[in-house]
């Protein structure tokens, strides 16, 4: 981000912030803005950033916005509910996951803030089975066992799957494994289906020719979050820098939009995975960034109040209660 274009930011982000403070209250869900720190100061600032690989640095560099003018220091995880425990425990400052990793932190009461929101193509949220299975159907999953990281997007998703179908968890068992295990459960015949999101999807795809039992199309809305961490957001530096961040994130995902072929080769580089992987995947469209607002929110509550009522969340909670919007203004003019 150019000089000026930071600039910019930090002007929203005072304006922001002194609009709340001229009402004489801020949204009962947000914490105190600490005012922006000066770009000068920004130089001594480190920014903890979880990700899942190939994700958000592979976007950020493969559009050339990783110049940042504060330190970042990437830790990486295999999926969206560790990446939330490290929040959660202030060893990550901010990361980002799918729609369903901060609903279950939100009911365990971690200390996490929901900041930003994307939303992408629901048909890479998929559930799938060997080619030679002789399940059909969804409703054929009665007694079956189905792979799924536990707390993931895929969790949701396999819900909402088995709801449409009039199926519960309780009608199946799921057997909870992170991607790179349950992907060798899946081509052992170790379980009968495999509940998945991209790249893995992508991947199992090339390399066992699966077959689709369902995908999100009329169920998963799609949605994916930047998480915070409010002692990350109590902190005028970090604050600050988690600004920047996530405009240049935003940034990053239209440019993957308009340059799926420069996408696709980077997060190969990024992962090993081979480019047939990763520009199918691509082709499917990436994540564009959406506002938080009450939509996303009204989604967010519908899913975690199924999650409740099929017993995998053990208690009701309000998703808004761990909404934060300070960055509205700034994710705006992105």
């Amino acid at each position: 981000m150019r000089r000026r274009d930071f600039l910019t930011v930090l002007a929203i982000s005072s304006t922001g912030f002194l609009s709340a403070c001229a009402g004489g209250r801020t949204d009962p869900q947000q914490a105190p803005v600490p005012p922006p720190a000066p770009p000068e100061q920004l130089a001594s600032v480190t920014l903890r950033v979880g990700d899942q690989k190939g994700n958000s640095r592979s976007l950020l560099r493969s559009a050339g916005l990783d110049d940042f003018p504060y330190t970042v220091e990437w830790a990486t995880f295999p999926s969206g509910p560790p990446l939330l425990e490290a929040i959660s425990a202030d060893a990550v400052d901010i990361g980002g996951v799918g729609n369903t990793p901060p609903l279950f932190a939100a009911a365990a009461k971690a200390k996490i803030r929901v900041v930003a929101a994307s939303k992408g193509n629901v048909a890479s949220d998929a559930l799938v089975v060997l080619p030679d299975s002789p399940l059909q159907q969804v409703a054929q999953l009665r007694g079956r066992k189905i792979a799924v990281a536990k707390g993931s997007s895929a969790h949701g998703q396999i819900l909402l799957t088995l709801r449409k179908a009039g199926l519960t968890p309780a009608d199946v068992e799921l057997v909870y494994l992170q991607p790179s295990d349950a992907m060798g459960a899946f081509k052992q015949g170790s379980v009968d289906a495999w509940a998945i999101w991209d790249p893995y999807f992508s991947q199992i795809q090339l390399e066992s020719a699966v077959r689709l039992l369902a995908d999100g199309r009329g169920t998963a809305n799609g949605l994916s979050f930047q998480v915070a961490g409010p002692a990350a957001l109590a902190d005028a530096g970090r604050n600050t820098a988690i600004a920047d961040y996530l405009v240049r994130l935003a940034r990053a995902q239209r440019f993957a939009d308009a340059n799926r072929e420069q996408r696709a080769q980077a997060w190969a580089e990024d992962t090993g995975l081979p480019v047939e992987v990763t520009r199918r995947a691509t082709e499917l469209g990436p994540d564009l960034p959406v506002e938080l607002n009450a939509e996303v929110i009204r989604s967010e509550q519908e899913l975690a109040d199924a999650f409740v009522a099929a017993e995998e969340i053990p208690r009701r909670f309000e998703f808004a209660e761990f909404v934060d919007t300070r960055f509205a203004a700034q994710l705006a003019t992105a």
